[in-house]
C-alpha cells in the first residue's frame, strides 16, 4: 500500500508543474468579461492542488484500516487529469 501511495503522489506532485502553467493561462478566460462560467472554470482548475493535498492526507490516514477506501480517495484528483487529457484529445 505504501509504494502505491508514494508512486501516485509523486505523479500528482509532478503534475503540479503543468498545472501551474494551465492555472495561469486560465485567467485569460476573463478577457471576454466576467461571468459565472469563467469563474467556475477558474475555480475548477484552482481546486486541483487543494484536492491533491486533502486526498493525500486522507489516503495516508485511512491506509492502515481501510485500504480500499484509501485507494479510492487517493484517485479523486485523477478526475482532473482525465478531464484535462479528454479535452486535449477532443481538440486535436
Amino acid at each position: 500500500m505504501k509504494p502505491y501511495l508514494m508512486i501516485v503522489q509523486v505523479f500528482y506532485l509532478l503534475s503540479l508543474v503543468p498545472w501551474f502553467v494551465i492555472w495561469g493561462l486560465s485567467f485569460m478566460s476573463f478577457d471576454s468579461g466576467i461571468n459565472l462560467s469563467n469563474v467556475s472554470f477558474v475555480l475548477a482548475i484552482s481546486s486541483y492542488p487543494v484536492a491533491v493535498i486533502i486526498c493525500s492526507i486522507f489516503a495516508w490516514f485511512f491506509r492502515v484500516k481501510k485500504n480500499r477506501f484509501a485507494i479510492i480517495i487517493n484517485l479523486i484528483p485523477m478526475f482532473w487529469i482525465i478531464a484535462f487529457l479528454g479535452f486535449i484529445s477532443l481538440n486535436n
